[in-house]
């Protein structure tokens, strides 16, 4: 709990994984994506709660040995490459048969978050009486530097044109995109807006090397580099 409001940990997992298949459950530095979020969200002082959602067996009996409630099975027409979050998320609320006051939504994808990250995400919401509150990260380049090109011409169209000449990263304003490690709303928030984010959603700003978001063979390569070579350590 968070000043006597109940949290609820939500870990999504569908067993079909097109850019990495099987990634939920495969193995970095010795432990599966899925037990890295598990065991660095049981470190959190106040998810009172952890469940998982999946449509997959596998995915589930895993689940199961650390020990993680999973109070129902998701259907597997909510488990599809086009099936929208806000989905997933609403059939776990309508089965939990609990009420929260917050929920925080926790992809496998991003491993190295850590319980820090969830309970501070959680004590900016509660400090500042916010609904919804999202993790980000710097990106590696400036989005004042990016351009449009058209393919016919090639010719190209800066996004930000009265940024583009600006030759000193330092000088550019800051920015910051979605990680995907953290998403905080309290279900009043998600089921009047029917959505996980949103421009009221406060910015939690996470380093980059713990923001890493797997979804292909190099992403994992590059997560297992950042362990062996001492840039990130097991949370738990």
């Amino acid at each position: 709990m968070i000043s006597g409001k109940k949290v609820l940990g939500l870990i999504p997992a569908r067993g079909g994984s097109k850019g990495l298949p099987g990634k939920n459950l495969k193995a970095l530095d010795g432990e599966p994506l899925l037990g890295w979020t598990i065991r660095t969200a049981r470190q959190s002082k106040y998810i009172d709660s952890l469940i998982l959602s999946s449509e997959d067996d596998e995915i589930i009996s895993m689940a199961k040995q650390y020990e993680i409630d999973v109070p129902f099975k998701r259907p597997v027409e909510l488990a599809q490459d086009d099936t929208y979050m806000h989905d997933v998320v609403t059939h776990a609320l309508d089965n939990i048969g609990e009420e929260f006051d917050y929920v925080v939504l926790l992809y496998l994808v991003v491993p190295f978050r850590r319980a820090m990250d969830i309970d501070q995400i959680l004590e900016l919401c509660e400090n500042n009486q916010a609904k919804t509150a999202v993790s980000l990260t710097a990106p590696s380049k400036s989005p004042f530097w990016m351009y449009q090109v058209n393919e016919q011409t090639h010719e190209m169209t800066p996004l930000f044109p009265e940024h583009h000449l600006v030759n000193r990263r330092q000088e550019l304003p800051s920015a910051y995109v979605l990680n995907g490690a953290l998403f905080v709303f309290t279900p009043e928030w998600f089921r009047q807006n029917n959505r996980i984010s949103g421009i009221d959603s406060l910015g939690y700003i996470m380093p980059a090397e713990y923001s890493v978001d797997i979804d292909s063979p190099m992403d994992f390569a590059m997560a297992d580099s950042l362990i062996k070579n001492g840039f990130v350590k097991k949370p738990f």
